[in-house]
């Protein structure tokens, strides 16, 4: 079996209840993954994480949720402690968490940048700390960043602003890890179909969003499809291993760096 393989592999998806990562979960089970540690983040999630359990095993993976606010230290640590006890060393490990705020920077109060510093930035630089030590050699890392990475665009400077560093911890993070044959990536998907999305945006906004992208007119919604987006990330974390410390923006032509 080639180590590039996801056939045989215990994968952890960090915010992988739902959505994208919830996807993931199942696509990853589908295409050979052993165990997916299922990681949501508090009880308003836990039912979506149950249903991803449940069609992970159906799919004939092992499969376990775990709860935990990312936002500490202490908490990404026993997160992957937790996934090494119930299913295993990860051979994947992949962080969807994310938060988005739409506000002119005036409008941002300190709590709110600090809310999403936390979740954006700082549980990005411990999940690839913790990936580091617990993710097997021959591994594969990936986060989710922004296409607004590569925009010049008002109002999602503090919700691109703390994707941002997770680039330079990609960077570093490939470096460090490349010694023992694990890849790093970054994928930042442009404005997605997902709740995550419409929460935010006005009508306005989204009937722009829906039309921005040079191949808009050939998705079903004019915006990026998590269905478009995993095999992306299949790929990366198994055969596309020699992509490290990248960040791929994944979007249809919305925006390009």
């Amino acid at each position: 079996m080639s180590q590039h393989s996801i056939q045989g592999k215990v994968v952890l998806i960090a915010g992988g209840a739902k959505n994208l990562g919830g996807l993931l979960a199942r696509d990853l089970a589908q295409h050979g993954a052993k165990a997916v540690a299922i990681h949501y983040n508090s009880a308003a999630s836990k039912a979506d994480a149950d249903a991803t359990v449940a069609a992970v095993q159906k799919l004939g993976a092992k499969a376990v949720a775990l709860q935990g606010n990312l936002t500490t230290a202490a908490a990404m640590e026993r997160l992957f402690a937790d996934c090494v006890t119930a299913v295993g060393r990860p051979d994947i490990a992949i962080n969807t968490v994310g938060k988005v705020l739409k506000k002119p920077m005036a409008d941002i109060s300190e709590t709110e940048f600090d809310e999403m510093d936390a979740v954006n930035n700082k549980s990005a630089f411990f999940f690839l700390k913790e990936a580091g030590k617990h993710v097997n050699d021959n591994g594969k890392i990936c986060t989710l960043v922004t296409s607004l990475l590569g925009a010049f665009t008002p109002f999602y400077a503090s919700y691109a602003g703390t994707k941002a560093p997770v680039e330079h911890y990609t960077r570093a993070a490939a470096k460090e890890l490349g010694a023992r044959g694990i890849s790093v990536t970054a994928v930042g998907p442009g404005p997605m179909d997902t709740p995550f999305f419409y929460g935010q945006e006005s009508a306005d906004a989204q009937a722009y969003h829906k039309s921005a992208a040079a191949l808009s007119p050939f998705s079903k919604t004019g915006l990026t499809d998590i269905e478009d987006v995993v095999p992306f990330i299949r790929h990366l974390v198994s055969d596309g291993w020699w992509v490290t410390g990248q960040t791929i923006l994944i979007n249809g032509g919305y925006t390009t760096k």
